[in-house]
């Protein structure tokens, strides 16, 4: 397990968001093959040419090939980059910082230092309350507030941030150049961590 951390820093919580934007794109991947093979199996039977005599024996390839390129169209262009870009949120809170993480082929972030955060509001829509998760708010008193969106058990995530801030020393700060290992990266084994790493509440092994 590969972390850029900080001298001192230590990982609290990794997380991603909410599944629940999974739910279409599993579904399709379930009901969309499973469509496609009734529809072959009707096709090789001759079901087309009894609803339309024009259409001959010739015809049965052609169909049965545009049965599977629908799947394919439909796997591959929704499905998989849905689960894709869900995989590659992450949020990660340390003892000095709050990271957002995205991507996974072409990879973005943004973080915020504990020290900068005012306060930490959630918002939640009625599905997300449904589901226990919502979107965390941090006020750092500049314009705009940092965002992370449907994190799952919302209300224990900020639970940590606020601990997490509790435990600050006054006037503490971590160096952008405080840094162990090679490029910038320490390592740790998932048995090893300093502290639990938690996903979505559980612990992640």
């Amino acid at each position: 397990m590969r972390r850029e951390l900080l001298r001192g820093e230590q990982v609290i919580v990794i997380t991603r968001q909410q599944p629940r934007m999974l739910f279409g794109p599993v579904l399709a991947f379930i009901l969309v093959p499973a469509a496609a093979a009734f529809a072959c199996a009707w096709i090789v039977k001759g079901g087309p040419a009894k609803l339309l005599p024009v259409i001959t024996s010739e015809w049965t390839q052609w169909l049965v090939g545009a049965c599977l390129a629908i799947v394919a169209i439909v796997l591959l262009g929704y499905s998989l980059p849905a689960f894709i870009r869900w995989r590659g949120i992450r949020y990660i809170l340390t003892s000095g910082r709050i990271v957002a993480r995205f991507g996974m082929l072409r990879r973005g972030d943004w973080q915020v230092p504990l020290v900068a955060v005012r306060s930490v509001g959630i918002k939640q829509s009625l599905l997300q309350r449904i589901l226990r998760s919502g979107n965390i708010s941090l006020d750092t008193g500049h314009p705009g507030d940092a965002v992370l969106a449907d994190v799952p058990e919302v209300g224990k995530f900020r639970s940590f941030i606020l601990e997490a801030m509790a435990e600050l020393p006054a006037g503490a700060r971590f160096e952008p150049g405080a840094v162990t290992g090679t490029d910038g990266v320490t390592e740790y084994p998932n048995e090893a961590l300093p502290w639990d790493v938690r996903e979505g509440g559980r612990d992640e092994r």
